[in-house]
């Protein structure tokens, strides 16, 4: 509560109660403004009732004194000073976290004479201390003397602003001046209390002249100590100086250095490594720039690195081939079962370097899908030669400088991998394989495959330049393999480099022999099986091959292998080892659970609009059943099953031959606008592409609007064209194939694919009917389930026709059931 008064004299009788606010280690004098952060919840009920209780003048007045000790959260009378300063509250700002932001001004010192009880926070009566006014020569001089010391302290104290010097020049009260110096000295709380509690301005003046003294002389101490430690820290730099010019006159002397040892080592290096000119020139400048650089900068590192590359590298370091074409067969017969086309191109090779003293290096592209044995044919290759074999990952790349390296002004640059794997092959003709060719991709880094043209262009590879050698490197005599599961990925100006051998995949006669000869004893080593006679059937490895996995390679096969493996070396663990262990076909199921596969996917009988289709995927050969079914409508066609356009433009294309030969085939030209046909290829969630299902979707069309089947035993692919011609597809080795794995009994293929039969291991081609088709309308001849065949297509073919179950309706038909 706030009381007001007259005037001082009348003040001091009647006394004056405010709230009090205690302070923790500030102590708040006259003339001073301070800005407070207060958190105690007293501190704040008094800071809010000092605001409620203005007096006349409208200021909120408060009494400003400290604890004697800091520490002390819930402090009593006891806890605090009872000499204070009386405050005006200028601003009072509350914060997010619940506490207070409070400017301040000291105006008056006054004394505590009473606590009033109050339980939310301090409330005191004060009485005010008169300032005692005296004026003599005295008091004149110890303010001159307190300016004088002040500016010393200012100018050894970096911490006070030299604008303050002009600001205390210009104050000639002594209560003031006192009070305005000692708010910035570092002094201990008492001592600030002490000159709070004088209340004499002389005395306060005296009491500060001495403290400022003590000040000034701990400040001189302080800067004596900088001095010396700036002395030893010159004179440790001296030193090195010194011990730098030590170290270059005992260089002119002659006497051991390891930067100059280092460098008679690269020198002797270099004269017995054998390297093209331009080489040696580039390395002997880099030398000489060396020596008269610095052993520690970073430039100099960067130096030697270079001349290490360079030096490394296999330049004319080659190793010796091996030319018995009759060895190197053997060994490419015992790596690898099959795969006739890349063994005799290889052999071929050899049989021409024995001829010529020189042949530019070929670069072979094998195409095929996963677990043919690609990469491994590349390791065999190498080893029938006799060149070392390095292998690069070439999935994922999409940085230039992966191939070219990055330039030498690029902070830790180093060659490409090209570069780094001829370094570590050791010679200048291995087998060099660029696996995964067809996974490089590009983006904001560059074209990884448009630095590969020059690499793998003989005519061009001779003079390589790698950014960071910036030397031109003989690739010429590498042997660059390339393997890919897909050619479409691969630009055409890299195709065009190279020489692509398709590797279809292996049928079952080859994927049971290559089981025999190489998976089942290495599974059999790898288990820790190989001391047992383990015997699987014949028997058992037709069923995993046939129901456990559906590849064109051998890798799913090997897993499945290793799986038995695994149970039998976990039953000999368990139940002790036996003489001979006898995996036979149901054994085998045990072993592997429950089968993943069905075998002979084809139609159990002969159905309406259900038609066997061929296709071609990454993974090999696949079949692609098609259904078409007709339903009341208005003449839509929809297509569905995730189709691609060159897809959906194939079914429209099938459509409009059907509907033009309408009156050929038997089918009344009501339907078309009476009924919506739809054509679909199941399992929905795989994209499907590619003009070959042309003839398969001609063949649905009609089979579902004529009511004739279609036979269960038959499978086709081929282009179709608005005329009804049957143009050429891709891939027919792994289309027989997969109808071959289906127990399809006849293919129908393009008159056009007639010359790639012999691609087709005799065996497949024995096993099945293959039937070159010209026109649609022998492909439907073929197809369909006809009375007369050879009087389809013609006028008055309506009669022929034999009706038979739609789609729609052999799903509900109990025996399909």
């Amino acid at each position: 509560m706030f009381f007001g008064r007259d005037d001082k004299k009348e003040a001091q009788k009647r006394g004056l109660t405010i709230p009090l606010l205690p302070l923790r280690d500030i102590i708040v004098f006259p003339h001073m403004v301070v800005p407070l952060f207060v958190g105690r919840e007293k501190s704040i009920a008094a800071l809010k009732d000092a605001m409620a209780h203005k007096g006349p003048d409208d200021k909120a007045v408060i009494l400003l004194a400290a604890q004697k000790k800091a520490k002390t959260n819930d402090p009593s009378p006891d806890d605090i000073f009872h000499f204070g300063t009386i405050g005006h509250l200028i601003q009072l700002l509350p914060l997010p976290d619940g506490t207070m932001k409070v400017l301040v001004e000291g105006v008056r010192r006054a004394k505590v004479k009473k606590f009033h009880p109050n339980d939310a926070f301090f409330m005191v009566e004060v009485d005010e201390v008169e300032e005692q006014l005296e004026k003599s020569v005295e008091l004149e001089a110890l303010v001159r003397s307190v300016h004088s010391v002040f500016e010393a302290f200012v100018k050894l104290n970096k911490r006070i602003p030299p604008e303050m010097l002009m600001q205390v020049a210009s104050i000639d009260d002594p209560a003031r001046l006192a009070d305005t110096i000692v708010a910035h000295l570092s002094l201990k709380l008492n001592d600030k209390q002490a000159l709070l509690e004088t209340e004499s301005p002389a005395k306060r003046l005296e009491k500060l002249y001495e403290l400022m003294q003590g000040e000034i002389e701990i400040l001189q101490v302080e800067k004596k100590i900088r001095t010396r430690v700036k002395k030893q820290m010159e004179k440790t730099q001296k030193e090195y100086y010194l011990n730098e010019q030590m170290q270059a006159i005992q260089k002119e002397l002659g006497e051991r250095d390891e930067f100059k040892n280092e460098i008679q080592e690269i020198e002797e290096k270099l004269k017995n490594k054998r390297m093209s000119k331009e080489a040696t020139l580039k390395v002997k400048k880099e030398l000489k720039k060396l020596r008269m650089m610095s052993p520690m900068s970073a430039e100099a590192t960067v130096v030697r690195n270079y001349i290490d590359w360079i030096i490394s590298l296999p330049w004319y370091d080659e190793t010796q081939d091996r030319l018995d074409v009759t060895e190197a067969e053997r060994v490419l017969n015992e790596d690898h079962y099959g795969l006739k086309k890349p063994k005799e191109r290889i052999l071929e090779y050899l049989a021409v370097q024995q001829l010529v003293k020189k042949l530019k290096g070929p670069v072979l592209c094998f195409v095929g899908p996963p677990g043919v044995g690609k990469t491994s044919l590349a390791r065999s290759i190498a080893r029938a030669t006799g060149r070392k074999f390095v292998r690069l990952s070439l999935g994922g790349v999409r940085d230039e400088a992966e191939i070219r390296g990055h330039r030498r002004t690029y902070i830790g640059a180093m060659p490409g991998k090209l570069i780094q794997s001829l370094k570590k092959a050791g010679s200048n003709n291995p087998v060099f394989l660029l696996d995964e060719i067809d996974k490089m991709s590009t983006d904001f880094r560059g074209d990884p495959s448009a630095a590969l043209l020059e690499v793998l262009d003989p005519e061009q590879n001779h003079n390589f330049n790698d950014h960071y050698l910036d030397l031109d490197y003989d690739l010429s005599k590498v042997m660059f393999i390339c393997t890919a599961n897909t050619m479409h990925n691969i630009p055409g100006p890299l195709q065009d480099r190279m020489e692509v051998i398709r590797i279809a995949g292996y049928t079952e006669p080859e994927k049971l022999s290559i089981a025999r000869r190489y998976l089942i004893p290495k599974e059999q080593e790898a288990n820790g099986l190989s001391d047992l006679k383990i015997d699987i059937t014949n028997d058992a490895l037709k069923t995993i091959v046939h129901r456990y996995t559906r590849e064109s390679g051998v890798r799913s096969l090997e897993r499945e292998i290793g799986g038995v493996f695994r149970k039998i070396a976990r039953d000999v663990l368990k139940n002790g080892k036996r003489d001979l262990i006898e995996v036979d076909r149901k054994q085998a199921m045990k072993f592997l659970g429950t089968p993943r596969f069905r075998y002979g996917v084809a139609e159990r009988e002969d159905q309406v609009g259900i038609v066997t289709g061929l296709a071609w995927t990454e993974l090999g050969g696949e079949i692609l059943t098609t259904e078409a079914t007709s339903m009341p409508g208005k003449g839509k066609l929809i297509i569905t099953g995730k189709l691609g356009e060159v897809m959906q433009e194939s079914a429209q294309a099938a459509m409009s031959y059907v509907r033009s030969r309408a009156e050929r085939f038997g089918i009344d030209r009501k339907v078309f606008e009476n009924y919506d046909i739809h054509v679909h290829l199941p399992e929905g969630a795989i994209p499907k592409d590619g003009p070959s299902a042309g003839v398969t979707m001609a063949t649905a069309l009609v089979s579902a609007l004529t009511r004739v089947p279609v036979r269960k035993d038959v499978a086709m692919t081929g282009e179709i064209t608005l005329r009804g011609r049957v143009l050429p597809i891709g891939g027919l080795k792994e289309k027989t194939l997969a109808a071959h794995r289906a127990g399809i009994k006849t293919v129908l293929i393009p008159k056009a694919n007639k010359k790639d039969l012999k691609d087709i291991p005799l065996k497949i081609r024995k096993a099945l009917r293959i039937v070159p088709v010209e026109f649609v309308d022998d492909v439907l001849r073929e197809a369909l389930v006809l009375e007369k065949p050879e009087e389809f297509g013609r006028k008055g073919a309506g009669d022929n026709l034999k009706p038979g179950l739609s789609v729609t309706e052999s799903v509900s038909t109990p025996s399909q059931a």
